[in-house]
């Protein structure tokens, strides 16, 4: 049979919008998911090209409009409709006066403690220098860029990355990032003739062609996002669902997870923790996300621990998951976590085979990622309340003993995260504070014309990857707990089921134990005391004295409200109970 023409409902991740995932049959809409998430912009996902997408955010206003209130001049004007670097007419002509002073464009802005970084596209006219006065969090610093050969001048030591790049036609992207001050930070712009001058007696003419300014957090500039009257952020935002393709997948699955709040108030800025015998470098390869903003560590010639550490306050009886993302750079160390004596776990990781390596106290897990990179994830239950240290660094064996470095071995490392839970989620990026992603929820109400009232069949594919919590797949109800049919997993039982209620009696509860990591094609086929539960093409169990629910609802990843893990690859529904053939061909992996 075609199962695609009997099907009611068919919902293949594919089409989304903010607030929306579109189902492929029905066309009408009729079938089309609600979905939500909340305002943060903390969601990330594996995009098809296999890097972690983030939102994408531009903090000034008018970012593109020099004439605008927003942006302050002092000796200075703005001329509009110039030849772009992208050739529009969209840049702008940044005159100076005849004054012999500085000559500012700038933009007052309070974005607090974070790592931000300021770019703009900029050209050569009758001067050479373009100057960016960022203020920080150590005070005002300066960086110069040679818009006449495309080289760095003088930058001031407290800019943690700078960098110039050619993009034709004389024009260049001139970034610098830095740790912002808790308050009072101003992007300025200004025109020099000499490097590490500020001041200059200007010729009342064109100094500089500037297009596209954009200050974003983190350790590179990313996208350009045009903005007007508010800042924009756009990407993975809000209430766009996310399809993600996490382990290589030719397809994506859509990702609904719980609320959780990455504890690590820098995950990506690892050069501003202290090493112990080693050397951090920001910037000095591509990361998981797909841009240069990984960290480098390598150990030095000593002897004793080359590792570093941060320190976050836990609880003790909570269960916390420590997570990041490594890969080799030189040599074959291990990576080594341990947080042994407050959370409770130590593991050694090898990541040249992507091998758990050994595993002192607590949980372990790796995942593989895009070019050699791996996810490490350590998990144990706090004893203590407190202040907890985490150490990560580099070992030579399966003990957390120390040994005499060579000055050449270490690694990349990316995207730290410590959360409250069980099992690692997706990234949360940090930038200076921690950071919350709330739940995703998925779910249409009104369809009772799609859902069988007297027999029906309900199929979805899932990714087991982690089994690490109780977890609710795909539920029929009648918006109530009284009445529904729901596929979950239980943690506590450790079994996949099938659980089923009418009139707010339990009619029966299908189970496979022990189930086995990967994915799993789950149907229920259900009828006036005729149910089945099959699961990979295998006939599981079977009740055959259960009522059938009246439903006109179905939620996706939890029941009934936010926050239940699900990676769902595809979902079916049927207004007939299939045979126990469809059935079993239907789950056939």
């Amino acid at each position: 049979m075609s199962f695609f023409d009997s099907a009611s409902l068919v919902q293949i991740p594919s089409g989304v919008k903010d607030g929306v995932l579109y189902s492929v049959k029905p066309i009408d809409g009729s079938g089309d998911l609600t979905f939500s998430r909340g305002s943060d912009i903390e969601a990330t996902r594996v995009a098809s090209n296999g890097y972690i997408e983030k939102a994408k955010v531009n903090l000034l206003t008018y970012s593109n409009t020099f004439s605008n209130a927003a942006w302050s001049k002092t000796r200075s004007s703005l001329v509009g409709g110039q030849a772009g670097y992208d050739g529009s007419n969209d840049a702008w002509a940044y005159v100076d006066t005849t004054d012999n002073s500085t000559h500012l464009l700038y933009q007052a802005l309070t974005l607090g403690a974070q790592v931000a970084t300021f770019s703009v596209y900029a050209k050569a006219a009758a001067v050479d220098f373009l100057v960016f006065r960022f203020e920080g969090a150590t005070g005002v610093d300066y960086a110069y860029f040679n818009l006449s050969n495309g080289t760095l001048g003088t930058i001031d030591a407290d800019y943690i990355d700078t960098k110039i790049t050619n993009v034709g036609g004389g024009w260049y992207r001139c970034e610098a990032t830095r740790l912002l001050g808790a308050s009072g930070n101003q992007a300025i712009i200004l025109s020099a003739e000499a490097d590490n001058d500020p001041t200059y007696a200007g010729a009342g003419t064109t100094a500089l062609y500037l297009q596209d300014a954009q200050i974003n957090y983190g350790l590179v500039a990313q996208d350009y996002v045009e903005t007007t009257t508010t800042s924009v952020v756009s990407g993975i935002t809000n209430d766009l669902p996310r399809l993600d393709y996490s382990g290589g997948a030719s397809c994506p699955s859509l990702l609904l997870e719980p609320s959780r709040q990455n504890l690590v108030t820098q995950s990506e800025y690892i050069g501003s923790l202290t090493p112990e015998r080693a050397t951090i470098t920001s910037n000095a390869d591509t990361s998981p996300e797909g841009v240069v903003n990984a960290t480098s560590f390598v150990e030095d010639s000593t002897t004793g621990r080359h590792r570093t550490s941060f320190f976050q306050s836990v609880t003790s009886g909570t269960t916390y998951t420590f997570s990041m993302f490594a890969k080799i750079k030189s040599g074959t160390r291990l990576l080594c976590i341990n947080n042994a004596s407050t959370i409770g776990a130590r593991a050694y990781f090898d990541l040249v085979n992507g091998n758990v390596e050994g595993v002192d106290a607590g949980t372990a897990s790796i995942q593989a990622f895009a070019n050699g990179w791996y996810r490490c994830s350590v998990t144990a239950t706090s004893s203590v309340t407190g202040n907890a240290t985490t150490y990560f660094g580099l070992e030579d064996g399966t003990a957390d003993n120390g040994y005499a470095g060579d000055g050449t071995s270490g690694h990349y490392w990316y995207g730290l995260q410590l959360e409250a839970g069980s099992y690692s989620t997706s990234y949360i990026p940090t930038y200076g504070t921690s950071a919350s992603r709330t739940a995703d929820a998925c779910s249409k109400t009104g369809i009772s014309s799609l859902i069988g009232q007297t027999e029906g069949t309900f199929f979805a594919e899932v990714d087991f990857t982690d089994t690490n919590s109780d977890q609710m797949y795909l539920t029929l109800s009648d918006g109530t707990t009284n009445n529904r049919i729901h596929i979950g997993f239980s943690d506590a039982s450790n079994w996949i089921y099938c659980n089923i209620r009418s009139g707010g009696a339990s009619q029966g509860l299908l189970t496979l134990s022990s189930p086995s990591t990967g994915i799993k094609k789950i149907a229920v086929g259900y009828k006036l005391n005729d149910y089945v539960l099959y699961i990979n093409g295998d006939e599981i169990a079977v009740d055959t004295s259960a009522l059938v629910p009246a439903c006109s609802r179905l939620d996706v990843g939890g029941y009934l409200t936010a926050g239940q893990e699900y990676p769902i690859k595809q979902a079916l529904l049927f207004k007939t109970r299939l045979s126990n053939a469809d059935l079993a061909t239907l789950t056939t992996l």
